[in-house]
This record gives C-alpha cells, structure tokens and sequence, in this order.
C-alpha cells in the first residue's frame, strides 16, 4: 500500500513557504526557495508526486531524498530556518512561519516528520505531492 503526504505550497519573491499534511491533518510547514524555473540549487522543485527514500550523509544524518525529480539530483528534506542562508533546493519541515522562505523550529518538525515516515515505510513506499 503506498501512502501520500501533500504540500500545498505558496511561492513569493523571496522563498516558498507550504503546509504539509497527511490524511489531511496539518503534520507542518515547509520553506524552500523561491520558484526559479527549477534551476539547480536556487529553485524550489516542480509540483510533481515523488517517492520518499531513508538516505543517510554525514552532513545531515538520516534524512529524506525525493526521487525523480526532473533535471535535479540530491533534493532532500533537511532542517533548516532559512531558505536562502541554508538550502539548495531543498525542502525544509518548520513548525512555525516566520517569512517568505522563513521558519521557526525545523528540528522539531523534522522529528515530526520523520517519525511518521519511518512508521508509514513499514507498510509500503511514501509519496510527496507537491502541489
């Protein structure tokens, strides 16, 4: 049985900022950079449904990596409070929102989110629609 996690997202100027749910029951919110025609390292990606994987850097510990997405390579889903200061391209779990691209609190939500990935594997692959 796969299961699908949903961000809906909002993109501004300076960052993207999104709500992630599952069974639609809020779970966090989400940062990223701005839209920049899903440029390598300065874009946030394109709305698209894409497979969550367990990976594991000496960077970030264990961590998420979205598989398949077009024209891009190790986009993750990390802590982070700052898009701009401190994400690639990829996605970062804040559990509050404090601007554009901006957030409070990302370790605790990455925890969050984490802990529900981890459980929802055992049953089958997790999927992310970005939309």
């Amino acid at each position: 049985m796969e299961t699908n996690l949903v961000l809906n997202r909002t993109n501004y100027k300076n960052g993207t900022n999104g709500t992630l749910s599952y069974n639609g029951e809020f779970l966090c919110f989400t940062i990223e950079l701005p839209w920049l025609n899903n440029a390598p390292g300065r874009s946030c990606i394109p709305v698209g449904t894409y497979r969550l994987l367990l990976r594991f850097s000496l960077k970030h510990k264990t961590h998420l990596l979205l598989e398949g997405v077009q024209d891009r390579q190790l986009i993750l889903v990390h802590p982070a409070n700052n898009a701009l200061k401190e994400l690639r391209g990829c996605i970062a779990p804040v559990m509050k929102l404090t601007g554009h691209g901006k957030g409070e609190r990302s370790v605790e939500a990455f925890k969050k989110l984490m802990q529900l990935v981890l459980n929802l594997s055992d049953e089958g692959p997790v999927f992310l629609t970005i939309k």
